[in-house]
């Protein structure tokens, strides 16, 4: 049986009837960039996030970048974010100026350890970047309270965690709620994708919303008036119109996104070999990725592939031992976490449209390997 690791045709099928007619819509009225469209999307990515702004821009990238240029780093200013993660998160801040700090995680969640955070704060630190990695929230509560501490503020990479929530002293809270600002990524494979890239900024804050919206247009508010140097980061409309239309099933997608998570779970449990992954009890997880840490993992996923089953490896170099970080002088065995993750970590196949027969399949396919 075919079980790819994600099938966009398998959603685009389901919800046809409701994005054509927005597209449609934008064509018609040939508003390209910027129209209509967008305004609606932020309104509605900011409500959802428990935040007063939105701020759309081209890609995930961008809305880590921006927020990073907002804080105006000078050569020898440090972000601490986690070494277990996609690379825009680390590559941003270089890109912004600044240094990445890396530092590990906890090995049950796969997110930053507060802890390793606090340790890490130098003179020069000048923000925390944590990552919501695979659809779960890292401990925000604690991070909160380190950063507070040294008045330090927060950049949320939430690029795989929109409509993922924590529970805070008995209060729900969202991704992106209590970030000084959130980056939101709608790449297609996310778990809310355009049909094409595209990415959204998050804040309550009212000057940082008001800079951000200059950064995204050339660093001006008004056409050819220029406060500062910005960049070329606007949203399509023809993309925010895909989100609208798609953004009323998104919590639908993630509730089966669980109860596929669970099935997993549950069939590969007594399974010495694997691992399922670790969910914080106070956190409800969007598995933007259902990731197992696993024995002889390349070999499983060489039987996988035979068998016709997708599945991917997020990421197998940790971030500190990148090349393009060898300056910053990490050495292998610095943030042992990270790098025993990466060695063991094996994503499956977790998209909403899967049937149980496709299910069955990966199951049964795992535990023929190991046995």
């Amino acid at each position: 049986m075919n079980v790819p690791l994600l099938d966009l045709v398998a959603q685009y099928r389901a919800i046809k009837d409701d994005v054509l007619p927005a597209i449609q819509e934008v064509i018609e009225s040939q508003q390209f960039v910027m129209g209509p469209a967008v305004p609606r999307l932020e309104a509605a990515v900011a409500q959802l996030a428990g935040a007063t702004h939105g701020i759309a821009c081209a890609s995930g990238t961008d809305a880590l970048l921006l927020p990073l240029k907002a804080l105006d780093l000078e050569s020898g200013d440090e972000v601490i974010t986690t070494s277990f993660t996609f690379f825009a998160t680390a590559g941003t801040i270089h890109n912004a100026g600044g240094t990445p700090v890396f530092v590990d995680i906890e090995p049950g969640t796969f997110n930053i350890d507060p802890a390793a955070v606090e340790v890490a704060i130098t003179p020069r630190t000048r923000a925390i970047m944590p990552v919501h990695l695979y659809g779960q929230m890292a401990a925000m509560e604690r991070l909160r309270a380190v950063a507070r501490a040294r008045g330090l503020p927060i950049i949320e990479d939430a690029a795989q965690a929109i409509g993922a929530r924590r529970m805070i002293e008995g209060q729900w809270r969202m991704a992106g709620e209590l970030g000084w600002a959130t980056g939101f990524s709608f790449f297609p494979s996310k778990n809310l994708g355009a049909w094409g890239d595209g990415g959204m900024m998050v804040t309550s804050d009212d000057a940082l919303a008001e800079r951000l919206r200059r950064l995204r247009l050339h660093g001006g508010a008004k056409q050819y008036h220029h406060d500062e140097v910005g960049t070329n980061s606007r949203l399509d409309s023809l993309q925010a119109a895909v989100l609208l239309a798609k953004l009323p099933h998104l919590a639908s997608w993630s509730a089966k996104r669980r109860e596929h998570a669970a099935y997993y779970t549950r069939g590969l449990a007594d399974l010495p070999a694997v691992r399922p992954p670790v969910v914080d009890p106070a956190n409800e997880h969007i598995f933007h990725q259902y990731t197992l840490r696993v024995e002889r993992r390349n070999e499983l996923q060489a039987r996988l592939k035979s068998q016709g089953i997708g599945s991917a490896i997020y990421y197998p170099v940790p971030l500190h031992l990148q090349p393009c970080f060898s300056h910053l002088g990490y050495r292998p065995g610095r943030l042992p976490a990270s790098e025993r993750a990466s060695g063991e970590v094996l994503s499956l196949p977790v998209y909403p449209e899967l049937t149980r027969g496709q299910l069955d399949c990966v199951i049964e396919t795992i535990r023929g390997f190991y046995r």
